[in-house]
């Protein structure tokens, strides 16, 4: 499921989506906050440009958005459903997880964006 190719593969990890050999990020760690959005220009292996077009990652704002629906619900269903708190436990949970996850969340919707326009290439793993 999580095997080099897969676009889940390169979501998760933050690699080029292309080649999937390096990281598109110039500081790995997502929360080194100063550096969580800086990316390299290109790849180093594939050479893939990942500032495909001026202000490419605007679009990455609306997957942000869904993630961030899709986890405060989440943590809505588990806090209020499962662990019986009140609607007001349950809103002070999905802030708070919301805050403290944001960095992910905004390289998991910049990965997302890319990997939908650029696939993998299992030739570039084959030359080298």
């Amino acid at each position: 499921m999580l095997k080099k190719g897969s676009k889940l593969y390169s979501i998760l990890t933050g690699t080029c989506p292309k080649c999937q050999n390096e990281s598109m990020y110039v500081t790995q760690n997502p929360l080194h906050l100063g550096s969580v959005l800086k990316m390299n220009e290109n790849c180093s292996h594939c050479n893939l440009k990942y500032q495909i077009e001026p202000s490419f990652f605007y679009g990455a704002m609306y997957v942000s958005y869904a993630l961030n629906v899709a986890m405060g619900v989440a943590i809505f269903i588990i806090t209020f459903l499962f662990f019986n708190q009140s609607v007001m436990v349950s809103f002070i949970a999905i802030i708070a997880s919301i805050i403290l996850l944001q960095p992910f969340i905004l390289r998991w919707s910049r990965n997302i964006y890319i990997n939908m326009f650029v696939a993998y290439d299992a030739d570039l793993n084959l030359k080298k």
